[in-house]
């Protein structure tokens, strides 16, 4: 083994550690969850709005204003333009909404959704992600006025990420997924019936990638421009690239305090759910890693002592937490597949401030178990992981589907659920972290 392994071995197993220890709770956490909004299906996003409004977006169309006291109304309906399995379980529709930073005056937003496949893209592809700009008139949105920015061509329903932020920096940020193909099977392997695959570690795609874009400086020839320090912007890969190495990932936020720090969580193959935070340059390891482990693309649930190919200078950013999945750890992984959310910056709540709050979707792929979690940074920069039980929910799981988190313009943070797990029915639900009754 040689000097990376046996580094890589040791992160690994240091992780694993942490990971598989008994959760300790939060003691009497001071939690709860109160109810907000009822009757939607599969509620993907929350971000602010105006007014003291929220935007609530439904992952299969609908977009609603919410009043503070969880009155909706209409304020846009994608439902015509999404490629979607309405009734199944889907990862295509709405998976983005971020308001222009000087929203206020220019009225822009930004959504992220799942289109038919655009011009040229070859037919056994999914579908194109478009990443479209635009303008509120008044209390709703003018469909007419849609730019499309970018777009990402998809070969599969799965894995596509689609979470779109407003870096302190001006700029847009968008998580792509691997493409969706199990293990991202490297280009080099036989099973390419469908589309590419190893796209993690491949800088000529933005499958597997942290995208930033300038969609105030159209560059000639583009709607967007490049930001003049990301990692490619001279060559090399896509200039598009802000950082690589991402398998699926299902939440992205910036930290609104402390250092505006961009947290990534990461949907594992088999093994470890991660949560990263996200550098410009960083290589995150898919599919060479999962975790902090060698990933093995030919037998997921066993590990390699070394990489299955080798990866040259590459090095690689750690996850800041993993937890076990129950697939791999059936006695003492913590869940089945991360939800991100956000770092506390409410004051609501000052036992979690400067904690990031975030969940596992559903401890079982067919009952509503979902899980919250904390994550503490201690002095040494280190993180420890806990389990945040609501005191308004008794037992380890709040019984719910955890689609996303939302946070208003106070940093108050919300729970977006539903009990199906799928995209049909009404019983998505909103609920708001509150201090629990003494």
């Amino acid at each position: 083994m040689n000097s990376l392994s046996r580094q890589r071995l040791c992160v690994a197993l240091s992780l694993a550690a942490v990971s598989l220890s008994a959760f300790a709770a939060e003691g009497r956490s001071g939690v709860a969850l109160k109810l907000i909004a009822t009757n939607l299906t599969a509620p993907s996003i929350l971000t602010d709005f105006d007014g003291g409004r929220v935007l609530v977006a439904e992952q299969v169309g609908p977009v609603h204003l919410m009043t503070p006291d969880g009155q909706l109304r209409p304020f846009a309906d994608f439902t015509s333009k999404l490629k979607i399995n309405v009734g199944k379980f889907d990862e295509r529709g709405v998976l983005g909404i971020a308001l222009h930073p000087k929203f206020a005056a220019n009225r822009k937003f930004y959504v992220c959704y799942s289109a038919e496949k655009r011009a040229g893209v070859p037919a056994v592809w999914d579908h194109t992600m478009n990443i479209s700009e635009f303008t509120a008139q008044g209390d709703s949105a003018d469909l007419g006025t849609e730019r499309v920015v970018l777009q990402v061509d998809q070969p599969y329903f799965n894995h596509n990420g689609g979470r779109i932020a407003f870096g302190p920096d001006g700029f847009l940020y968008l998580g792509v997924g691997d493409g969706g193909h199990k293990n991202d099977i490297n280009k080099e392997d036989a099973d390419m019936a469908r589309g590419p695959h190893g796209n993690g570690q491949d800088l000529n795609t933005l499958l597997g990638k942290i995208v930033r874009i300038d969609v105030d400086k159209p560059a000639a020839g583009k709607p967007y421009g490049i930001p003049l320090d990301n990692p490619f912007a001279k060559g090399g890969g896509l200039p598009e690239i802000y950082a690589w190495g991402i398998r699926n990932p299902w939440g992205m936020s910036f930290d609104r305090g402390g250092k505006r720090e961009l947290f990534e969580v990461e949907v594992g193959q088999s093994r470890w759910e991660e949560v990263n935070i996200i550098v410009k340059g960083g290589n995150y390891g898919w599919n060479l890693r999962e975790g902090a482990e060698w990933f093995n693309p030919k037998k997921e649930l066993a590990p390699l002592d070394k990489p299955y190919f080798d990866p040259g200078p590459a090095r690689f950013v750690d996850p800041i937490l993993v937890y076990g999945n129950l697939a791999a750890f059936p006695t003492n992984g913590q869940g089945k597949s991360v939800t991100g959310g956000y770092v506390y910056r409410g004051k609501a709540l000052p036992q979690l401030t400067g904690k990031y709050i975030f969940a596992d979707w559903s401890r079982h792929f067919s009952l509503p178990q979902g899980v919250l979690f904390t994550g503490t940074r201690g002095a040494d920069g280190k993180w420890t992981l806990a389990q945040l039980e609501p005191e308004s929910h008794a037992g380890q799981h709040i019984a719910a589907f955890v689609w996303a988190f939302g946070e208003d313009k106070d940093g108050e943070l919300y729970v977006l659920t539903n009990q199906s797990g799928a995209l049909g029915n009404k019983s998505g639900k909103i609920w708001k972290l509150v201090k629990s009754a003494p």
